[in-house]
This record gives structure tokens, C-alpha cells and sequence, in this order.
């Protein structure tokens, strides 16, 4: 059985920085792809940034340069660090963990960027 805990969100100004983490219990962590999707206020769920199991990473083009996903497989943790937030950013942001096709979802930790 696999479970995702997300934390570190919160409110943060435009400009300012978050760091989300999200732990998994369970075995397959580190054969796994990981991703953080998010999805705010009348719009579809939408991925943000995936990591490999070998840690190859793609990102939305609209967070490229400002996110950096990485992970810890012997801490089965995977971060997502969130720098020059904007108020577009705001969201719920859901961890994903996709193993021989199958997805796996936390609970979602809400990111509110505002002055």
C-alpha cells in the first residue's frame, strides 16, 4: 500500500520561495516516477515538474527556470523547490506517484502566492 504525505505549503508574497515535500510509505518509491501536478480554482489538475526513477525531470513550461523537482529515494521523499512564486502559481499541489502505470495521489497542501 502505497501513501503520499504532502507538506510545506502555505501563503508566500509574489517573489518569495516554498519548498514542498512529499513522503512515501511502502517499497516502491525509488522504482518509481514521481511528479507534482496542481490545480487551482476552476481548472484541470495540471502536472508541474516529474522526475525519472533515474531522476531524468521535465517541467511545465511555465515554471521552468523557477522550479527544481529532486528526490531522496533512501528518505523516499520527493521535493519540489518553488522560487519567484507568482499569484498564477496559487494552487492545490498534489504529489503523484506512478508505478507499471498505476498512480498513486496525496491529500494536495494548498500554495497561495498574494501581497
Amino acid at each position: 500500500q502505497v501513501q503520499l504525505v504532502e507538506s510545506g505549503g502555505g501563503l508566500v508574497q509574489p517573489g518569495g520561495s516554498l519548498r514542498l515535500s512529499c513522503a512515501a510509505s511502502g517499497s516502491i518509491f525509488s522504482f518509481a516516477a514521481m511528479g507534482w501536478y496542481r490545480q487551482a480554482p476552476g481548472k484541470e489538475r495540471e502536472l508541474v515538474a516529474r522526475i525519472s526513477r533515474l531522476s531524468s525531470t521535465n517541467y511545465a513550461d511555465s515554471v521552468k527556470g523557477r522550479c527544481t523537482i529532486s528526490r531522496d529515494n533512501a528518505k523516499k521523499t520527493v521535493y519540489l523547490q518553488m522560487n519567484s512564486l507568482k499569484p498564477e502559481d496559487t494552487a492545490i499541489y498534489y504529489c503523484n506517484l506512478n508505478y507499471v502505470g498505476r498512480d498513486y495521489w496525496g491529500q494536495g497542501t494548498q500554495v497561495t502566492v498574494s501581497s
